[in-house]
């Protein structure tokens, strides 16, 4: 119970209340999202619906029915060995705007993530979560909201590349978002020079992709001379030349990519580093129970005071426990951005307060884990347990 109470800290679990249905006393329908929950007792893949309630008029009963049709056809997608030119029969990426009119059924578990089909993400998701129904979602913070509102039992995002660093729009999400980190998955990412079919490397003036998938291959783009042109994601960029039959343009994506959008693969493996690994993290909205039985690693952020001496005094909790850190991450604490001098730092103004993201190898149900979590509460100023997770110790 020490653990489980320790996981839960400064989070604020969603309520299992009743679905509940606000009416007005005038008789005129008012709209509102409507969440059935499932007993706490709840078993992995049981339908849960979000819709909204609105107008009882037939035209409005008409378009969310063609919503949630529509929606239905999306999670279908197309079959894993099915590639297509006709990139309109592919599933399209949830937006922000489509997450309150959502309709989904089925049994299967639904596992968010950034892109669209053919993605990194999307492998990954495929990777953790074995025969799920993945479901594009349009940016990072979709993904959360999709978890957060039940349209999705699970999200797989990326945290950290190993040649590009962090991902620190995901760090930011984390704290923003009430969502556990349930497990990890590691990814090889593995770069191919994708085409329209019948076009060679010399008709190439161009290559599309992610920022970071262009700078993994600098070496190999700057050898073909290609300019360099920056897109939302490797898969959308392999979309994009396929569904406006770019025949001077080329884009960097995986070779699922190339399957799904009926492309040559030009080149393999064109990254300038053999050992490009992209760590995900998977998100629920409850957390696990951590074991002994296996590695665990545990993901916390706090705060501290300003002082001298003061995050030493914050990362000695763990080492006075034999506890070793893997990963310390500060990101910009925003509501405490003040222009005021004060006098612990001479008069100098003040702009800057921090957050740190810290992963170390333990878990929540170690005894040493949570005194060194109680040790830390003694001068943080704000403490939250992310997730206390299994290690992924494989690589594919």
């Amino acid at each position: 119970m020490a653990a489980a109470s320790l996981i839960r800290c400064a989070t604020n679990p969603l309520s299992r209340s009743a679905v509940h249905r606000p009416s007005r006393s005038d008789g005129q329908s008012k709209t509102s999202v409507t969440f059935r929950v499932p007993h706490k007792r709840r078993r992995l893949g049981i339908s849960v619906l979000a819709s909204l309630n609105g107008a009882d008029d037939s035209d409005e009963k008409n378009k969310r029915n063609s919503r949630a049709l529509e929606l239905r056809k999306i999670l279908e997608g197309l079959s894993p060995d099915g590639g297509s030119n006709d990139t309109n029969m592919l599933p399209r990426p949830l937006s922000l705007t489509q997450l309150s009119s959502s309709v989904l059924d089925g049994s299967r578990i639904r596992v968010a993530y950034q892109g669209v089909r053919g993605a990194f993400s999307e492998c990954a998701a495929e990777k953790a979560y074995p025969n799920c129904k993945a479901v594009p979602c349009e940016d990072f913070d979709t993904a959360f909201q999709a978890v957060e509102r039940w349209i999705v039992d699970r999200a797989v995002l990326p945290i950290e590349n190993s040649l590009g660093g962090s991902i620190h729009r995901n760090y930011d999400l984390l704290l923003r978002h009430n969502l556990h980190i349930v497990g990890e998955v590691s990814y090889a990412v593995r770069h191919c020079l994708l085409a329209i079919r019948g076009v060679k490397i010399t008709d190439l003036k161009r290559v599309l992709s992610h920022p970071q998938a262009l700078a993994q291959c600098e070496n190999t783009l700057t050898r073909l001379g290609l300019v360099r042109v920056a897109a939302d994601d490797t898969a959308g960029a392999a979309q994009h030349i396929a569904s406006h039959n770019l025949r001077d343009a080329g884009a960097v994506a995986s070779s699922t990519a190339a399957m799904i959008y009926g492309l040559d693969i030009l080149a393999q493996d064109i990254q300038d580093e053999c050992d490009n690994v992209t760590r995900f993290l998977m998100l629920a909205r409850e957390p696990i129970i951590p074991g002994v039985d296996r590695p665990f690693k545990t993901s916390i952020v706090f705060s501290l005071e300003e002082g001298p001496g003061v995050l030493f005094k914050a990362l000695a909790v763990f080492a006075l426990r034999q506890i070793n850190l893997i990963k310390i991450e500060s990101r910009p604490l925003r509501e405490k951005l003040v222009g005021a001098s004060d006098e612990n730092n001479n008069g100098s103004p003040k702009y800057f307060a921090y957050l740190f993201y810290v992963d170390f190898e333990a878990s929540m149900a170690d005894e040493n884990a949570q005194n060194a979590l109680r040790h830390l509460k003694e001068f943080a100023t704000f403490l939250r347990v992310l997730g206390s997770y299994p290690v992924d110790t494989s690589i594919i």
